[in-house]
């Protein structure tokens, strides 16, 4: 995450908003955008999503970096894209998801590691495998401890968070469509 200040400062710029105006868009303290934007503080990715939203960006147009190539089908490991590091990495397949219906991702949730107090909430459908480790998620007013082999599938639109529960790193893969995640 050492560069999602500099992004976020780019991206609110080029909007030609002061940081006084994203956070009342966002609904976040100026004093958090402005510590964000130094990078003195990781937002926690349910923050970051909510300050993205009032952009009108989701993660993976916020951390895209190169364009798609068209006829690429196959990545090996050190191609996917880091679209957040951290307690939580997120690997995404490809980087410029514009012209994409479907958003593949390789998470990793440190033990202990949350995607925040904010229920994260988008216009998609998401799933995902727990391949290994415990992740806890709660879907409205659902709440399942998963493991690995079991599964999850919900409209997005519906308030979620995810939760590593356990005393080992927990990977899951992940798709969400549209994009938006």
């Amino acid at each position: 995450m050492d560069n999602i200040g500099l992004r976020l400062k780019t991206l609110r710029t080029s909007r030609g908003l002061s940081q006084r105006k994203l956070a009342a868009a966002s609904g976040v303290s100026n004093a958090t955008i402005s510590l964000i934007e130094h990078g003195r503080t990781d937002p926690s990715i349910g923050l970051l999503k909510r300050i993205l939203e009032s952009l009108g960006v989701s993660f993976a147009e916020f951390f895209a970096s190169v364009s798609m190539t068209e006829g690429k089908y196959f990545y090996r490991r050190n191609e996917l894209s880091e679209i957040s590091s951290g307690p939580i990495s997120y690997l995404q397949v490809g980087s410029d998801l514009s012209n994409s219906q479907l958003q593949i991702l390789y998470e990793r949730y440190r033990p202990g590691a949350d995607t925040g107090q904010s229920m994260l909430s988008h216009d998609a459908e998401e799933g995902g495998i727990v391949l290994q480790g415990r992740l806890e998620v709660t879907v409205g007013d659902q709440v399942q401890t998963l493991s690995a082999g079991d599964a999850y599938r919900f409209n997005s639109h519906l308030p979620h968070r995810f939760r590593n529960t356990g005393n080992e790193e927990c990977i899951t893969v992940s798709a969400c469509t549209p994009p938006s995640f």
